[in-house]
């Protein structure tokens, strides 16, 4: 990897991730909307809006991987998750394999598994299970990784997310957090190991309340670093204080189930 565009730089996991890759690779290429706040003299930025197929193309042109993290990050309206989350996931792989490039990393997401209870331990084999349109804009990013990459050859890693930050902030956080220094091994992975092809793996750190199955991401060599355990007493003590959310505290997508739930809870999902 000589040369890594990383998409969404403006965000907050863009801001991180780029100031942990500085000088891992010999050239950074950052794009968004917006210009990054912090952006230092000589960083390389180019202003870009997904939905738009040339500028993508533009953006892309050079560079030999990407780490897709562009987009919507919340929930959002079917326009707005269409524009950013399906149309430009869509642009960004196409543009990519115009261009030649040869990896992509793609920020899916813990949403695109929500309902599963949080009961229940899941691997990358179970079905997914969007909580929201913003998990299903997740889940089709994985399954347009796998079509570039079966079909046009790209390398692809897929990583859900759980909660990035710097420490888990309550009880469902404890299960899915993953520290931003786990979350750059896994990026690396994917962009540098000589085996990957298509896999997607869970974004967590070492959580013994965890509720994935993260064998694939170990069978290529991650090891965590950050442990949840470490923050237990302050995101309890936290957890104690949020509204009662018995659907939400069911699954393990949390709000994102509650929010315009109508569905029969005799038949919740085991």
């Amino acid at each position: 990897m000589q040369t890594v565009l990383i998409t969404g730089a403006s965000g907050a996991i863009g801001t991180r991730l780029r100031r942990l890759l500085n000088g891992v690779y010999p050239h950074l290429r950052l794009s968004d909307l917006r210009t990054p706040s912090d952006l230092a003299a000589g960083d390389a930025f180019i202003a870009a809006d997904l939905a738009d197929l040339a500028a993508v193309e533009s953006v892309v042109d050079g560079v030999d991987g990407i780490v897709h993290l562009g987009g919507h990050s919340v929930e959002g309206s079917w326009e707005t998750v269409l524009s950013a989350n399906i149309i430009g996931c869509y642009n960004l792989f196409e543009a990519a394999r115009r261009k030649r490039v040869k990896r992509i990393v793609f920020a899916s997401s813990n949403h695109a598994v929500g309902f599963y209870p949080r009961a229940r331990r899941i691997g990358i084999d179970h079905h997914v299970r969007p909580d929201s349109r913003y998990g299903v804009s997740k889940a089709f990013g994985e399954a347009l990784g796998a079509l570039y990459a079966f079909k046009h050859g790209l390398r692809v890693t897929c990583i859900r997310i759980g909660n990035f930050g710097d420490q888990p902030i309550d009880r469902r956080r404890l299960s899915i957090w993953i520290e931003p220094e786990d979350l750059v091994q896994l990026v690396r992975i994917g962009l540098e190991h000589p085996d990957i092809r298509y896999e997607v793996f869970f974004g967590a750190s070492d959580n013994v309340r965890g509720w994935w199955d993260n064998a694939e991401a170990f069978r290529y060599g991650y090891r965590p670093q950050g442990r949840s355990e470490d923050f237990r007493d302050a995101a309890l003590a936290a957890d104690a204080k949020l509204p009662p959310d018995h659907i939400g505290d069911w699954f393990q997508g949390g709000t994102y189930c509650s929010n315009e739930y109508e569905g029969d809870e005799e038949l919740w999902p085991l």
